[in-house]
């Protein structure tokens, strides 16, 4: 598979453009979709622009490679968080790409340390989760909480488990591009 690096943010959009109505992994919305609404919930938190940023291209990486939708469901993990932060790492500083680079291991460790959260999970995040590796063990969580953006990775994963609803509307691609400027290296 090969990787899309991107050097401006007229490319990250371009790349909306071009693949953001694609389905989101078996949930009820696309891509670009679940993107604004992830960075819409961060806005309404008052999260810093970096975090907005990361919210709306934490799933970059599921734009940029050339697997089938259904990839989780045939058991291949297309590891779309590190492509993502790979991609964007010439364009954003690690506040930016850090969280992304977490979010999915974010989800393991929320399975592992809150009881109630599995059960939040959408049919799609729990097919993922297991090809994810599933919980995390000690030696994995101690590891998590040594980054320096895994409280980061925290919030973001929250507002992507919430950001799969059809019937939200959220501002257009356009009115983040000044979070990604702001956000930008």
């Amino acid at each position: 598979m090969s990787l899309r690096i991107v050097s401006s943010i007229s490319e990250i959009v371009d790349v909306f453009e071009q693949r953001g109505n694609s389905e989101y992994g078996g949930e009820d919305v696309t891509q670009i979709e679940h993107a604004l609404q992830s960075a819409t919930l961060a806005e309404s938190e008052s999260a810093s622009a970096e975090l907005i940023s990361a919210a709306l291209l934490h799933d970059f990486g599921h734009l940029i490679h050339n697997l089938p939708d259904d990839a989780p469901d045939n058991g291949i993990d297309d590891f779309h968080e590190a492509a993502a932060a790979k991609s964007l790492c010439e364009v954003f500083p690690d506040s930016v790409t850090e969280p992304i680079k977490l979010h999915v291991r974010a989800k393991r460790y929320l399975c592992t340390t809150d009881k109630n959260y599995f059960s939040k999970l959408s049919h799609a995040s729990v097919t993922s989760l297991n090809l994810q590796g599933g919980t995390m063990s000690d030696q994995e969580l101690h590891e998590f909480e040594s980054y320096t953006y895994w409280q980061d990775a925290l919030r973001l994963r929250v507002w992507d488990d919430l950001a799969k609803d059809p019937k939200i509307h959220t501002p257009e691609l356009s009115h983040f591009i000044d979070f990604l400027e702001s956000a930008r290296n």
